[in-house]
C-alpha cells in the first residue's frame, strides 16, 4: 500500500526585518549623490514579491510562491538598483565637470572630451557590484534549497526551515550589498576629485593673445614713432598725411 504524500504547505517569512538599512538607514551624512529613491525602491521591491508569495501560498500555487521569490526574482531588483545608481553617479560627475568647465570659460569643444567615456560609466557599474558577491550567494544556496523544498512533504520540516532561513539570509545579505554599493559610491567621488581640481585649475593660454595682439601694438608704436618724428615716414604714409 502506498503512502499518500502530503506537500509541505509553504510560509513566507516576513523580509522586513531582515533587511535592515535597506528598509531604514542609519547615517551620519547623506550621500554625495541622491539615492535614497532607488532605495526605498529595492525595499519596496522586495516587500512586494514577499506580499505577492504569501498571497500565491494562500491558494496553494507552490509553483508561483517559489517563483515569486526565487534567485530570478531577487536578482532581477538587485540589478536594477545598481543600474540606476550608476546612471545616477555617471550623470552626476557629468554635471560636476561640465559646472567645473563653465566656471573657468573652458572652450565647449575642449570640456566636452573631459566627460565620461562609456568604457568609464561601465567600469563605475562594475565596481559598484563588487559588494554584491556575497549576496548573489546567498541566491545560489536559495536556488539549492528550492530544488528540495519544492518536492517537501508535510514530514520534511527541515526543508521548509531551510527554504525560510535562505530567504531571510538573502535580505540580510542584500542589505549588506546595498550598504557596499553605498560606499563604493562615495568612493566615485574622492575617485574623480583630482580630475575635477585639475579642471578648475585650467586657464586659457595666453599663446593666442600675444599672437593677435604683439604686431598690432609694434605697430601702433611704429606709427607713434612716426607721428611724433622719430622715426621717417614711408612715403606713401608720407603722401597720405601730408608730410
Amino acid at each position: 500500500m502506498s503512502t499518500v504524500k502530503i506537500p509541505m504547505p509553504l510560509r513566507v517569512p516576513e523580509l522586513a526585518p531582515s533587511l535592515g538599512r535597506v528598509l531604514v538607514p542609519r547615517r551620519v551624512t547623506e550621500p554625495w549623490v541622491p539615492i535614497d529613491d532607488i532605495r526605498e525602491a529595492l525595499a519596496t521591491r522586495v516587500l512586494e514579491l514577499g506580499g505577492e508569495a504569501r498571497a500565491a501560498a494562500e491558494r496553494e500555487d507552490r509553483e508561483r510562491v517559489l517563483e515569486t521569490v526565487s534567485r530570478r526574482a531577487w536578482l532581477a531588483a538587485w540589478e536594477q538598483a545598481v543600474r540606476r545608481v550608476a546612471d545616477r553617479v555617471t550623470h552626476a560627475l557629468d554635471g560636476r565637470i561640465e559646472r567645473a568647465a563653465r566656471r573657468v570659460r573652458m572652450p565647449r569643444r575642449r570640456w566636452r572630451r573631459r566627460l565620461l567615456s562609456t568604457s568609464e560609466k561601465r567600469a563605475i557599474a562594475a565596481r559598484l557590484t563588487t559588494g554584491g558577491e556575497p549576496f548573489v550567494a546567498a541566491l545560489d544556496a536559495l536556488d539549492a534549497v528550492v530544488a528540495r523544498v519544492r518536492d517537501a512533504t508535510v514530514l520534511d520540516k527541515g526543508a521548509h526551515g531551510e527554504w525560510q532561513e535562505a530567504l531571510r539570509s538573502a535580505a540580510r545579505r542584500l542589505e549588506a550589498a546595498w550598504l557596499a554599493l553605498e560606499a563604493v559610491a562615495a568612493e566615485e567621488e574622492q575617485r574623480w576629485s583630482p580630475e575635477l581640481e585639475t579642471l578648475e585649475r585650467w586657464r586659457p593660454s595666453l599663446w593666442p593673445v600675444l599672437l593677435l595682439w604683439t604686431p598690432l601694438a609694434a605697430a601702433l608704436v611704429w606709427l607713434g614713432l612716426v607721428l611724433g618724428g622719430y622715426v621717417p615716414a614711408p612715403l606713401w604714409l608720407a603722401t597720405r598725411l601730408g608730410f
